[in-house]
């Protein structure tokens, strides 16, 4: 396990430096790169640059079983800890909702807030006979063997569990029916699709933006409350009739031993970063829709999506 300390500004600190000059830390759950440590980079300088917090925020990476090792050390070690916030995403939701960080549960943290997220998509060919989603949830309900999905996660991940929200939704009970192939990515889960190897892909706005534009797929439905700016042509699913939502959220959660002031101060902090132009920049540059929930709102949104992740994963037979 290798963990390494920085600002959010980017000078790099060696382990042993004291951090008495920090207002806080943000730990983020992999290496340098990736989406968590993005979300403490990005999170943490704009709360600095927009005065939220007093000092710049500490970034501490801490690569290990998927998140499992930050949250570990989180709910074992830090549990107190009113100057912590750890970096999550709609991956961290659906490892808890499996059992994959070793027997934690999603109530031993307090998710603050979400604000940003990159859509969830489902995808067809450009010359694919499905003009709707409705079209293409009619030709399973009809045939359930007739359509199948590629996606760029694993069997039991979330893109594989996407479709499988949404046919719920339709009625369609027996989902062990629906065929799901998954592959090393979302390009190669849209290669596919347009290559005609499965009907239709699941994944994430940011992997098909260039397949879109180049005129080769149809978005279906994009999984968010509204329309995505840029993208309001494509219609969501909700509007569709199916009360999805499914997005890879950018967001926190806090140790869960702190008190409800320190709690409402941290959410307080994330909807200021929520509302600023800096934040809404960094969405444009790194191609992220609006997704605000914060407080009490989003904790229980990530409940429900808990319970939902795990009665599928059950479901599909993914865990016991």
């Amino acid at each position: 396990m290798k963990i390494i300390k920085s600002t959010a500004v980017g000078a790099f600190l060696s382990i042993g430096m004291l951090t008495s000059a920090f207002a806080a830390e943000c730990i983020a759950p992999a290496n340098p790169g990736g989406g968590w440590d993005f979300t403490c980079r990005q999170i943490g300088k704009i709360m600095y640059d927009i005065k939220a917090v007093d000092e710049p925020i500490q970034v501490t990476n801490m690569a290990g079983a998927g998140g499992g090792l930050a949250y570990s050390t989180v709910v074992n070690e830090r549990n107190t800890d009113p100057d912590l916030i750890i970096a999550a995403s709609s991956a961290t939701t659906t490892r808890l909702a499996q059992n994959a960080y070793g027997g934690a549960t999603a109530d031993q943290v307090r998710f603050v807030g979400a604000i940003g997220a990159d859509p969830g998509v489902i995808v067809v060919s450009a010359d694919s006979k499905f003009q709707s989603l409705g079209d293409l949830v009619d030709a399973i309900k009809a045939d359930p063997g007739s359509v199948a999905f590629a996606g760029g996660s694993a069997v039991g991940g979330f893109d594989h569990l996407k479709p499988l929200m949404i046919l719920q939704r339709a009625g369609f009970t027996d989902i062990t029916k629906i065929k799901y192939i998954g592959v090393d990515g979302g390009a190669d889960a849209i290669t596919q699709t347009i290559g005609g190897f499965t009907q239709a892909m699941t994944g994430d706005m940011s992997e098909i933006v260039g397949f879109l534009k180049s005129g080769e797929v149809r978005v279906l439905a994009v999984l968010t409350e509204e329309r995505v700016p840029g993208f309001e042509d494509i219609p969501t699913a909700k509007e569709q009739g199916f009360d999805v939502v499914a997005v890879n959220w950018r967001g926190l959660y806090i140790p869960k031993g702190v008190s409800d002031e320190v709690f409402d101060t941290w959410a307080d902090r994330l909807a200021k970063v929520a509302a600023s132009d800096q934040w809404k920049q960094a969405m444009v540059d790194n191609g992220l829709a609006p997704f605000t929930k914060v407080g009490g709102d989003f904790q229980s949104y990530v409940d429900g999506l808990v319970s939902e992740v795990a009665q599928l994963s059950k479901d599909i037979g993914v865990i016991q």
